[in-house]
């Protein structure tokens, strides 16, 4: 369906893609790997035609669509958020109003033999094939399930999309990308801002998608449940292996292995043979025999050993100046935005020395707990107070927007340094894995990886004693995640890190604040200690599942519990209830109008649009069919 065939891409004497040829073909669920830099986004663009190749060619049905996510996209504004999701339906209302212009024109013309009747006729046939394929439920039925499914409620889908964070707007243009039923999905990390009961829907999605898939992801386990073939790309080269990401490393470890051995074996058999040759050749007695044996070397296939990289992230944070006791203060906080207020009457502490994690779902107040702390917003009431000789290196989501697209990596540290460090920012940049011509590239042909690694290195140019950061790990690879959190653990000042990637922060930090339900709790002791304590796999379980206080008497334990389950089971209930009243009161209003309809069209007046009236009475039978078959379902609910 797909494929790239001897496919470069060079910059000057860089080659990123070294003549790769890949092949994608129908209903394929390819996992996209390798480092941070490697070439996965610009895989994905050359499939997109957002790139072209240095040379080699791609080959593509000419009709095929393509939904892509980039990891880095431009969000609209001005709309709420059903509507601009539904911006993506907007090729069908064109075609039913290019259907109606056609009936009209059929209804005037009397040519009924000329080739631009049949024209006509042809595309009349085109575009009703095209509506029928497309006419399952109403788009809006769509729209708001596929909504419901990424995390949004029902009451903020009227909200504008600027009035939500830059991981809210990736998912609805996640859910424009899925709507859009395209034949390819291409997806660049597209779970880096999305909730375990976002992600779990997604996943069941993409195992029934019947298209074809390509997804750059660095959670394994999000690979191994929707991929089943694993595509590496190491040093330019492509490597093939028809497996989900686990046994990709297992085969990988192996294959290595086994070429080593191979390619030790053939060395040793190759290095007494030359012995050989050199010790006899002047002699005439084994002349045939060296002969033999130089013929034997010139035609033995010589065994090669993949290229492996190796390099890696060399993090060590300037040692940091002491600052006060207390760090941040935090006294009764109410924070928030003027059309919501996120969480109330909070009570932080963080004291010099402490490494302590911000955790909770998406929304609940830590990314801006963070601009209270940087002073960027002020709470509506309550104290926030930095303490003495408190210097703050703030590593922000969005580095996209932070990052200056038209600056090169080099210049986006030598524009900030003073002092010292000036001298030293090749070294640096090297450390972060900019080498050589790497350093000259502009900001806006960066990965998001080398994006992440760009914005921790300007961290590293001054001695902040507390460092703040923002879901660092977002866009890095598995190893350097790993080198970032040896570095951290021996930083000697303070760590506020907001991320809900358990690895990450096991054995890291040693407080956490924990953000629920508009509220803000203090968990001492690290986050292994914490989910043994709520029972809990993981921290993605805590977007999930309601808070269980901890009582020292068993009796209140067990009866805390017991009215959290309770507590639990009544909102499941009301939340059921409120959809069924919902579907109800929508169910009646669109019998009504059909009623209505129907009426008009049994007997239609002069000014009476009949072509509109159909339309309108068979889109509103999808909204009705789904509706009812949704309320069929909601009520099972309430029955069981």
């Amino acid at each position: 369906m797909i494929s790239l065939n001897n496919v470069t891409v060079a910059y000057g004497s860089f080659t990123l893609l070294d003549d790769i040829s890949v092949h994608i073909s129908e209903s394929d669920k390819i996992g996209l790997v390798g480092k941070n830099g490697a070439g996965k986004s610009t895989l994905m663009k050359l499939i997109t035609g957002e790139q072209s190749p240095t040379s080699g060619h791609i080959d593509m049905p000419a009709d095929l669509r393509i939904g892509y996510l980039p990891q880095i996209m431009e969000h609209h504004r001005g709309r709420s958020v059903i509507d601009e999701v539904m911006t993506v339906f907007d090729h069908l209302h064109e075609m039913e109003r290019e259907l109606e212009r056609i009936n009209g024109e059929l209804g005037e013309r009397t040519d009924y033999e000329s080739a631009d009747y049949a024209r006509l006729i042809d595309r009349l046939n085109e575009i009703n094939d095209r509506l029928a394929l497309e006419s399952g439920e109403s788009p809006r039925v769509q729209a708001e399930r596929t909504l419901y499914g990424l995390g949004f409620k029902e009451e903020e889908l009227g909200r504008h999309t600027e009035t939500f964070s830059q991981g809210w707007n990736m998912r609805i243009e996640l859910a424009k990308v899925l709507l859009a039923h395209p034949d390819v999905l291409l997806l660049d990390e597209p779970t880096n801002h999305l909730d375990i009961e976002s992600i779990e829907w997604f996943e069941d999605y993409l195992k029934s998608f019947r298209g074809s898939l390509l997804l750059v992801s660095h959670d394994r386990k999000f690979l191994d449940n929707v991929t089943t073939r694993t595509v590496e790309i190491l040093l330019g080269h492509i490597h093939d292996y028809k497996v989900p990401y686990s046994q990709y490393v297992t085969l990988r470890a192996e294959r290595l292995a086994q070429q080593t051995a191979a390619y030790e074996n053939q060395q040793r058999m190759i290095e007494k043979t030359e012995d050989f040759i050199n010790r006899f050749r002047y002699k005439p007695t084994k002349s045939n025999q060296v002969q033999s044996r130089i013929k034997a070397l010139e035609k033995l296939d010589r065994i090669e050993i993949d290229e492996t990289d190796d390099a890696k992230l060399n993090l060590r944070f300037p040692p940091a100046a002491r600052s006060g006791d207390v760090v941040f203060k935090g006294t009764d906080l109410t924070v928030g935005y003027p059309q919501k207020v996120v969480f109330r009457n909070a009570e932080i502490e963080i004291k010099r020395g402490e490494k302590v994690a911000l955790i909770g779902r998406n929304g609940e107040g830590k990314t801006t707990l963070m601009r209270v702390i940087m002073g960027e917003l002020e709470p509506f009431s309550g104290e926030a107070k930095v303490g003495h000789n408190v210097h703050i290196g703030y590593y922000a989501q969005n580095q996209e927007d932070i990052l200056d697209r038209n600056e090169t990596v080099f210049g986006t540290l030598d524009r900030i340094a003073v002092g010292e460090i000036r001298t030293k920012l090749r070294d640096l940049l090297g450390a972060f894995l900019f080498k050589g011509e790497d350093i000259d590239k502009k900001v806006s042909v960066l990965s998001g990886g080398e994006r992440a690694r760009l914005g921790m290195a300007k961290l590293m140019l001054s001695p902040y004693n507390v460092l703040a950061l923002d879901e660092p790990t977002n866009h890095m690879d598995i190893r350097s995640k790993d080198r970032l959190k040896q570095a951290l653990q021996a930083f000697d000042g303070t760590l506020i890190v907001v991320s809900h990637d358990r690895d990450f922060l096991d054995g890291l930090v040693d407080k956490l604040y924990e953000f629920r339900d508009g509220k803000v709790k203090e968990h001492l002791g690290g986050v292994a200690d914490f989910l043994r304590k709520r029972k809990l796999e993981s921290l993605r379980e805590l977007e999930r599942l309601a808070p269980v206080e901890k009582v020292a008497d068993d009796r209140k334990v067990q009866a805390q519990e017991s009215f959290q389950a309770r507590k639990t089971v009544s909102k499941e209930i009301r939340k059921i209830q409120n959809r069924v009243d919902y579907l109800e009161k929508e169910i009646g209003k669109l019998e009504k109008r059909q009623a209505a309809i129907e009426q008009v069209l049994a007997a239609p007046g002069p000014k009476d649009d009949v072509m509109e009236l159909t339309r309108e009475y068979l889109e509103n039978k999808r909204s009705l069919d789904a509706f009812t078959e949704e309320w069929g379902e909601q009520m099972e609910k309430l029955d069981n």
